[in-house]
């Protein structure tokens, strides 16, 4: 091939890729953030485990990853000419992802500067945000292949947050039998914390299942 059949080749690519850009793989992006935010879920539950500094760094480690890949996937939301499903709903899964991320970091953060132990509504609470996360993986994974198989995985994260938002309720009405106010409050904050991480998956859920009814 001779230099100036490759270049004619190549300006046609170029041509055709300003009139044809190529379509972001929004649903491995999304996979690839959930699968992160599931690793940093994990890591909550080890800490709510085994409450060691060292479960603390990689968790916040971790959600420095988790953010670069949210700011990736935020970018080639702006950028795409085109997205396969609606644009708002890969926005609204991509901040809720994020979102429980922030409430793990933030839940860990204040349990070290308050001096609060983990207790057992806090590892029942955040095994039932793992429990969702680890859902919607499955359901994310499966939406550019069987997005109708993505549905019951959604059920399932929001019937792991319900089971979290009872254990919160629990929660809050041991807590306020005592009469260490000071204590009380700590720990209510930690509770709200690992709830509203827990309602984020939810939203999560939702949003999977809004994307499953419209392309299925």
């Amino acid at each position: 091939m001779n230099a100036a059949l490759k270049a004619s080749q190549t300006m046609l690519a170029r041509i055709l890729d300003r009139v044809f850009p190529k379509i972001p793989d929004f649903f491995s992006m999304l996979s690839e953030q959930n699968r992160k935010v599931a690793h940093t879920v994990d890591l909550l539950v080890e800490y709510m485990e085994h409450d060691g500094p060292e479960v603390a760094d990689a968790l916040k480690l971790d959600v420095h990853e988790a953010d670069l890949i949210k700011a990736r996937n935020l970018h080639e939301l702006n950028d795409a000419f085109s997205t396969p499903i609606d644009r708002e709903d890969i926005y609204r899964a991509i901040m809720a992802l994020d979102d429980i991320v922030v409430y793990c970091k933030t839940t860990v953060h204040e349990m070290d500067v308050l001096g609060v132990k983990p207790d057992p509504f806090m590892r029942e609470i955040s095994q039932g945000i793992k429990d969702g996360v680890e859902a919607l993986a499955k359901g994310f994974a499966l939406l550019g292949s069987k997005p109708a198989d993505a549905a019951q995985y959604a059920d399932a994260a929001r019937k792991a947050e319900r089971r979290a938002e009872k254990q919160y309720r629990i929660a809050l009405s041991t807590l306020f039998e005592g009469g260490d106010y000071v204590n009380m409050f700590k720990r209510r904050e930690i509770y709200r914390h690992l709830t509203n991480a827990a309602h984020h998956m939810a939203q999560g859920a939702n949003t999977l299942h809004d994307i499953v009814v419209k392309i299925s």
